[in-house]
């Protein structure tokens, strides 16, 4: 049987949706928010070592900032219609893009501050038909792992490479599994801006990326966004559907139309390049392929509960919290609830289980169940923890769920 997000994410209270809020509008429970904010604050961190520079911009902006960065040309269909406030048609952002582009033209740059990384998670919103949306794959409210990186033409290939291994890290830590590459250029019957020279060098820049990192990778005419050529990162789900989870693309279009500029080193003016990036797109497609990838069992380091404490009887509940409370710089629950062996299968997904009996409590040691049905020797509570903490960080620095043993 194929493993459906929506079922699951509700199943186990990670997200829901309301007739009041509207379709394609879905709001995260606890454990789906912690779980998110987990990878959120890993994303953030990923991005600040390598250099980029976080801001904050507004979620909608006016009609013409869109006209001139060219969304409303060419993507009106897909855009909420603009909201008249006095003077100004306000209208709800389908990207960050123009938003970063005017947040580099804000002061006077300089070649010596090339590359300027700039990242954000940003809302945005798409006026997705109400029968196309769904659960966390096709919504109309997203958050988006987003960055701009405007740097110097022969800066680009590089910087387009440095994206390409991020994204691994990101990936490998996020446990997506295998991903294909697809090179989205133009195609015939669509609407483009730019012209052909500047789409020529964008493709050049984009297949020599491709080459220096050894992969493969499809070329595939008609999907490229409007204003450049991209990388389209592709994951399966397990019913063996692709979805594009992350993408890299060369834009000449918005420079010029922003008429974005720095002082180059002959003392003139340079136009930079912009080069759009997201790592693992938007929260909720990412957590829709997370929940059917893992079943609902997430790695350790952004499972929404890492350990669960389950007391065996009312005597020992005491004890089942003081150990809870040592373990706070966990996400850790004690669970009350039906006899030991019924707690054990609905938590089966947690990747520690702590079952106190009378024994532990006397001795303060614990025994450690793990997903897959082993146990750990009895040890110290503290060392229990220690190993569960480790667990948490190894995965999420090394890019490798890691299950430790004392």
């Amino acid at each position: 049987m194929s493993i459906d997000h929506r079922r699951l994410g509700r199943e186990l209270n990670l997200f829901d949706s309301d007739p009041l809020i509207g379709a394609g509008l879905p709001f995260w429970l606890p454990a789906g928010a912690a779980a998110r904010h987990e990878v959120e604050s890993y994303l953030y961190d990923l991005e600040r070592r390598a250099g980029y520079r976080h801001v904050y911009s507004p979620a909608l902006g006016k009609r013409r900032i869109y006209e001139l960065s060219g969304h409303w040309h060419n993507f009106a269909d897909d855009m909420f219609p603009p909201m008249r406030v006095g003077e100004d048609e306000l209208v709800l952002r389908p990207s960050l893009c123009p938003h970063h582009a005017l947040i580099f033209r804000s002061r006077g740059r300089s070649y010596r501050d090339l590359p300027l990384r700039i990242a954000e998670l940003g809302p945005m919103y798409r006026a997705e038909r109400s029968g196309v949306v769904g659960g966390l794959s096709r919504v109309r409210s997203m958050l988006l792992n987003d960055a701009h990186i405007f740097c110097a033409e022969e800066q680009a290939g590089a910087e387009v490479a440095g994206v390409l291994a991020l994204m691994r890290q990101a990936h490998a830590a996020l446990g997506m599994g295998p991903v294909s590459y697809r090179l989205s250029l133009r195609g015939p019957g669509k609407r483009y801006g730019g012209d052909d020279g500047s789409w020529a060098r964008a493709e050049e820049l984009l297949r020599g990326a491709l080459a220096d990192a050894g992969v493969e990778y499809v070329a595939v005419p008609g999907e490229a966004a409007f204003y450049g050529p991209k990388i389209d990162i592709q994951v399966a789900d397990p019913s063996g559907r692709e979805w594009t989870l992350a993408t890299v693309q060369i834009d000449y279009h918005q420079p010029e139309r922003f008429e974005l500029e720095y002082a180059d080193r002959s003392g003139g003016r340079g136009r930079p390049v912009m080069v759009h990036r997201s790592l693992a797109g938007s929260m909720e497609r990412l957590f829709g392929h997370l929940i059917e990838v893992h079943e609902g069992a997430f790695p350790v380091w952004y499972a929404p509960i890492q350990l669960a404490v389950l007391p065996v009887g009312a005597d020992q509940d005491a004890a089942a919290r003081r150990f809870a409370a040592e373990a706070a710089g966990l996400r850790v629950e004690v669970i009350h609830d039906g006899s030991v062996g019924a707690r054990i299968r609905d938590h089966h997904r947690v990747p520690y289980l702590a079952v106190i009996g009378a024994r532990e409590a006397e001795s303060g040691e614990v025994a450690l169940r793990l997903r897959d049905g082993s146990r750990l020797d009895p040890m110290p509570g503290a060392a229990a923890i220690e190993l569960i903490e480790a667990a948490a960080r190894d995965g999420r620095q090394a890019g490798a769920e890691v299950r430790a043993r004392p």
